[in-house]
């Protein structure tokens, strides 16, 4: 059981590492996005990849920290329903967004899988 709640932590930092690169490469705005990283917006982008960076770093500590896992799946929890809800509410527009949309759903698994392991599981 250990091991799957390690991958299912790991899935999640993993989910997390592509919108983070953006802090690392800002030009990564205007493919993902289509926003220039050079503008107020694009700006705000790259600080998202600081937060995206802060769950990837989490995500990888829980993997090895226990005692971290629940605090853990409060913040892995946040950023995928978050968008998911915002995501919905504003009518599930398509392009990149919608491609954003999928990955959380899917991020919903592991996700489900440690929220269980780290609060639910006897």
């Amino acid at each position: 059981m250990e091991l799957a709640t390690k991958l299912c932590w790991f899935m999640i930092a993993a989910i997390h590492a592509f919108p983070a690169a953006v802090l690392f490469r800002p030009a990564l705005t205007e493919s993902l996005y289509n926003v220039p990283s050079n503008g107020s917006t694009g700006i705000l982008l790259v600080h998202r990849g600081a937060l995206f960076l802060a769950v990837v770093v989490v995500a990888i500590f829980a993997a090895v920290a226990p005692e971290a896992r629940k605090a853990a799946t409060l913040l892995a929890a946040v950023s995928v329903l978050s968008f998911l809800v915002i995501y919905v509410a504003s009518g599930a527009p398509e392009g990149s967004l919608r491609t954003i949309a999928f990955v959380d759903l899917f991020a919903m698994l592991p996700l489900s899988f440690v929220v269980w392991s780290a609060w639910l599981r006897r």
